[in-house]
């Protein structure tokens, strides 16, 4: 079992767009923050990335990232250049390779190296790959009438439909005999994080159940983009208090360092970076 990331794009800057609660001042009041989550001026460390994880004989990529040449409303995200396809190869996973694409959710930084612009066509970037969605993200997504979510369907989603390449499966789907799908509502209606189990080692990647480590110490603030933030709040404290106090690797999908272990802090939790 080997499990790579590949970083499409790290920032450390102002997290308030996504965590509304999570200013510079409250970041800088969480005792552990600093320096490994948090700057010294209360700038967050986040990461848009893809965590590579290969199980018997089985590449598979989870989660793809915001992609290249694709309008997007949030301008860094905007038609983008970036070498990340050139970095996964050089990482030894040349997308022909790849036999598996799991997205945690249908969201914009999760699926946009699903296809790549190729003679004005949106062609699949993993031609060989079976495309794993939730059914009920799909159902939820497919039926937006939201100008963003609509062109995000017809520029990354709905061309792997089209090539005959998705499966739709359930949120407690098996991946292989070492990795399954976990139901982790609330950020959006389908979202799931990966259990991954092997040789007695345990590992979870957690997709955007949480977006950021301060997270733990508050699981009451919630991302603006949470679908339902009541359920959202109520899956982060079920997700910490199951995986605390246990040889369990998280690896936070945007947490900036991604691999940690987590422990119970009083009446929150707290990570230490692995």
């Amino acid at each position: 079992m080997r499990i790579t990331a590949v970083v499409e794009l790290a920032t450390v800057s102002s997290v308030h767009f996504i965590l509304p609660d999570a200013t510079a001042e409250r970041l800088l009041e969480i005792p552990w923050a600093q320096p490994d989550y948090v700057n010294e001026v209360g700038k967050a460390k986040m990461t848009i990335r893809s965590l590579v994880v290969e199980s018997e004989g089985t590449r598979i990529i989870v989660d793809t990232c915001l992609g290249n040449d694709k309008e997007r409303s949030v301008a860094v995200w905007s038609n983008r250049t970036g070498p990340f396809l050139d970095d996964l190869a050089a990482a030894g996973f040349a997308p022909e390779s790849i036999d598996l694409v799991l997205c945690t959710h249908l969201h914009v930084d999760h699926v946009g190296w699903n296809t790549r612009l190729v003679d004005g066509d949106w062609v699949p970037t993993f031609p060989n790959a079976r495309y794993l969605f939730g059914q009920t993200e799909w159902d939820h997504w497919s039926t937006s009438a939201d100008a963003d979510d609509v062109r995000l369907m017809a520029d990354s989603v709905r061309p792997i439909f089209d090539a005959g390449l998705v499966e739709l499966v359930d949120t407690d789907h098996r991946l292989t005999g070492e990795i399954s799908l976990e139901s982790t509502p609330g950020h959006t209606p389908g979202h799931v994080s990966v259990r991954i189990r092997s040789e007695g080692a345990e590992a979870v990647i957690t997709g955007d159940l949480s977006h950021h480590p301060c997270q733990l110490a508050h699981p009451e603030w919630g991302s603006s983009a949470d679908v339902d933030p009541v359920v959202a709040e109520a899956t982060r404290r079920r997700f910490f208090a199951a995986n605390a106090d246990r040889d369990v690797l998280v690896l936070g999908t945007h947490w900036e360092p991604c691999a940690n272990r987590l422990f119970t802090d009083g009446e929150a939790f707290r990570p230490r970076r692995v």
